[in-house]
C-alpha cells in the first residue's frame, strides 16, 4: 500500500498548498483562472504530446483496454441516462459523466501501478483510452452544446482538431505511430511545458476550495452523489464483472483492472469544467469525494483479489 499513501500524500500536499495561497491571495482574484488556462492551453497539451509520442501503442488493442472501456461505458451510459431523466443540461451531464468513469491514471495511477500492481505499464492502456477516446469526444461535445456557439456543419467536423487537449494527444500519437525520434532541443522546452500541468491542476483545485460549502450538500447534491457511487463503487464491481465473467481474467490481471477502475476521478476535470465554465461545482466535489473515498476502497480490492 506503499504507492496508495505517497500517490495521495503528493496530491494533498498540492492541493493544501493551493488551498492556502486560495485563502490568503496570493495570487488575486484571477490566479485559478490563470492557472486552469495555463494547464488547458500550454502544459496539458505539451505532458499530452511528450508522453504520448513515446507511448507503445500496442496496448490500443489489447484486454485490459477492452475491460476499462466497456466499463467506462457502462457507468457513463448510467449518469447519461439519468441525466436525461432528470433534464439535465449537455455540459452539466457530460462533466458528471466523466467523473463518474474518467479515472486519475496520471498523478495516482502510475506510482499505484508501479507500487502495488509492480508494474507501471500495466496503466497505459487507461492513459490511452482516457486521452484518445474519452476526452476528444466529452470535450468535443461540451464545445458543440455551448449556448454561445453556433457551429457551422465544417465547424462542428474540426471541432476535436481545434482543441488544445486533442491536438496535443493526437500528434503524440502520429509521432508515435510513424516512429519519429524528436530532437532533443525540442523535446526539452515541451518537458518543461509538460511539467506544469498537474502542479497547475492541483493548486487551481486547491485555490477553488476557500469558501466553498461541505461537498454533497449544496444545488449539486443529486449529480455528485451519483457520480461519486458510480466512481468509487459501480466501476470496480463493473470492471470486476467484465474481466472475470467475460474475459476469464483472474490472479494479477484481473487484480490489475479493478484497481485502475478504483481509482478516483481525476483532477483535470476540473480543468475542463473551469475552461468551459460548466458544472464547476459538480466536478470539483465529486472529484474531492472520490479521491476521501479511494484509498479505502483500494484496500479493500487488496483485500479481497490482492
Amino acid at each position: 500500500m506503499g504507492g496508495v499513501i505517497t500517490g495521495f500524500g503528493v496530491i494533498a500536499t498540492i492541493i493544501v498548498t493551493g488551498y492556502v495561497i486560495g485563502r490568503r491571495r496570493s495570487l488575486g482574484v484571477h490566479g485559478r483562472e490563470v492557472l486552469t488556462k495555463l494547464s488547458f492551453d500550454v502544459a496539458s497539451p505539451a505532458l499530452l504530446f511528450t508522453t504520448l509520442s513515446k507511448a507503445d501503442l500496442s496496448v490500443v488493442v489489447s484486454t485490459p483496454l477492452l475491460v476499462t472501456a466497456l466499463s467506462t461505458f457502462v457507468v457513463a451510459g448510467a449518469f447519461v441516462a439519468v441525466g436525461a431523466v432528470r433534464g439535465w443540461s449537455v455540459g452539466r451531464t457530460t462533466i458528471g459523466a466523466l467523473c463518474a468513469s474518467y479515472v486519475n491514471a496520471g498523478n495516482l495511477g502510475i506510482p499505484i501501478a508501479m507500487y502495488v500492481l509492480g508494474d507501471a505499464s500495466l496503466i497505459a492502456p487507461v492513459l490511452l483510452f482516457q486521452q484518445l477516446v474519452m476526452t476528444p469526444i466529452a470535450l468535443t461535445v461540451i464545445d458543440l452544446s455551448r449556448p454561445d456557439v453556433r457551429p457551422s456543419p465544417i465547424r462542428r467536423l474540426t471541432s476535436p482538431f481545434r482543441n488544445p487537449i486533442v491536438i496535443g494527444s493526437l500528434s503524440g500519437v502520429l509521432v508515435s505511430a510513424a516512429g519519429w525520434r524528436i530532437p532533443g532541443p525540442v523535446v526539452e522546452p515541451l518537458s518543461l511545458l509538460g511539467g506544469m500541468a498537474v502542479p497547475a491542476v492541483l493548486l487551481a483545485f486547491g485555490i477553488s476550495l476557500p469558501g466553498s460549502q461541505l461537498p454533497g450538500r449544496g444545488e449539486e447534491r443529486g449529480p455528485v452523489l451519483l457520480s461519486v457511487a458510480l466512481k468509487s463503487f459501480a466501476q470496480p464491481v463493473v470492471a470486476w464483472a467484465i474481466a472475470a465473467g467475460v474475459f476469464q481474467l483472474s490472479g494479477p490481471a484481473l487484480f490489475a483492472a479493478v484497481v485502475t477502475s478504483a481509482l478516483p476521478a481525476a483532477q483535470n476535470l476540473f480543468t475542463y469544467a473551469s475552461r468551459y465554465q460548466t458544472a464547476t461545482v459538480l466536478a470539483r466535489e465529486s472529484i474531492l469525494l472520490s479521491t476521501l473515498l479511494a484509498p479505502p476502497v483500494l484496500m479493500t480490492v487488496a483485500a479481497l483479489l490482492g
